[in-house]
């Protein structure tokens, strides 16, 4: 028996390894750079970036936020036929990014919890389900906003101070909303806005609007030349046509709205002329069906139905810039499907508007969103 079967073989015996080119490493390194950070972005965390004033001075524009997708469970890829790292459109050509020839139906993997009110969430924003868009569900455009309202709860606002199931919703700890301003005929001083970073419209000699958070309408209240203060309140029955459902039946805006049922998974809903302007959305482009119109009830999927019953969750979700924000109030429910992730911290924070040596945000950055 041969005790050294585990010698080597003579050099002549053996292969020659081929040794990879540069440009094969090159390559190699970058599919798999490229795998692994789809892999992170579509089941771990994702960067996101703030571009409007919708959320201010809770999330500010030019702040980098990291998005968990494991709070609520990772959502699968429903267009999975799409160039990676990117969204719906390449950059610079400015062509779709995907193949929707291809969809996969919705499904979560398992997520340490549910949503809850006041989370502040990313979703895909449903109107892109319209022209001139038609995009799928996780190809549509990323909104931030605070969810207000979960399934089964209902949801009124009386005078901008939002009421979830009868009772005050906790209100943003740096919401904003609109003043109007009167003073003496003294003008103020530019620079304390700057300072203040404050929002400020000027309608006549004496007359102003300021946005602004509670801490600072309680402070510019007591200057001395100010002589009129007080909150800009559309008043209750004063129609905003752009308010959903958008319905002149419903004499809503978006300082009063309401009551509104937010549509729960397995709530069945009696359908008439009160409640079809509010669900008829959900029903036909969210959850699928076939809808027609028939009097008092809809015909669903070819068969009369004068009630539904649903077969997602939905949320209500709103900006914390209250008077700056185009939200559920202008066009509804978002859909459980359109959940990205939970908001957790600021990574960087980008001020356009800062000197040189200040265009960093020091003071945001690694802090966490409430």
């Amino acid at each position: 028996m041969n005790l050294k079967f585990w010698a080597k073989k003579p050099a002549d015996q053996q292969k020659e390894k081929k040794k990879k080119s540069a440009t094969r490493e090159w390559v190699d390194a970058i599919v798999f750079a490229v795998i692994a950070a789809t892999i992170i972005r579509t089941f771990f965390i994702e960067a996101y970036t703030i571009p409007t004033g919708s959320m201010e001075k809770s999330l500010k524009v030019g702040d980098f936020l990291f998005v968990s997708k494991v709070n609520y469970g990772a959502r699968l890829p429903m267009t999975p036929v799409a160039f990676p790292l990117v969204h719906h459109t390449l950059p610079i050509i400015g062509t779709k990014a995907y193949w929707d020839g291809v969809q996969w139906k919705y499904r979560r993997l398992p997520g340490f919890s549910e949503i809850k009110r006041n989370d502040a969430v990313v979703f895909n924003w449903p109107m892109e389900a319209d022209e001139p868009y038609n995009r799928p569900v996780d190809k549509r455009e990323n909104y931030i906003k605070r969810c207000l309202a979960i399934p089964g709860d209902t949801l009124r606002i009386i005078n901008t101070q939002v009421f979830i199931n009868g009772k005050p919703a906790e209100q943003p700890q740096f919401g904003m909303t609109t003043y109007y301003v009167r003073t003496d005929g003294t003008d103020f001083n530019p620079s304390v806005f700057e300072d203040m970073r404050i929002e400020v419209q000027r309608a006549s000699a004496d007359e102003y609007y300021f946005n602004l958070t509670a801490e600072e309408a309680a402070t510019i209240k007591q200057w001395s030349n100010v002589k009129v203060f007080q909150p800009v309140i559309r008043p209750v029955n004063e129609l905003e046509p752009q308010i959903f459902p958008q319905d002149s039946r419903f004499q809503w805006n978006e300082d009063n709205f309401g009551p509104v049922i937010v549509p729960k998974k397995g709530w069945t809903v009696k359908l008439d002329s009160t409640t079809i302007p509010l669900y008829f959305r959900a029903i036909s482009i969210y959850e699928g069906n076939k809808v027609q119109r028939d009097g008092d009830g809809l015909i669903i999927n070819g068969k009369r139905s004068d009630t539904y019953t649903f077969k997602m969750n939905y949320y209500w979700m709103m900006g914390d810039n209250r008077h700056n924000s185009l939200d559920s109030r202008f066009w509804g429910f978002v859909p459980e499907d359109h959940i990205v992730g939970k908001a957790l911290f600021i990574w960087m924070s980008w001020d356009s508007q800062g000197t040189f040596f200040d265009k960093i945000r020091w003071n945001r950055i690694f802090k966490s969103i409430h």
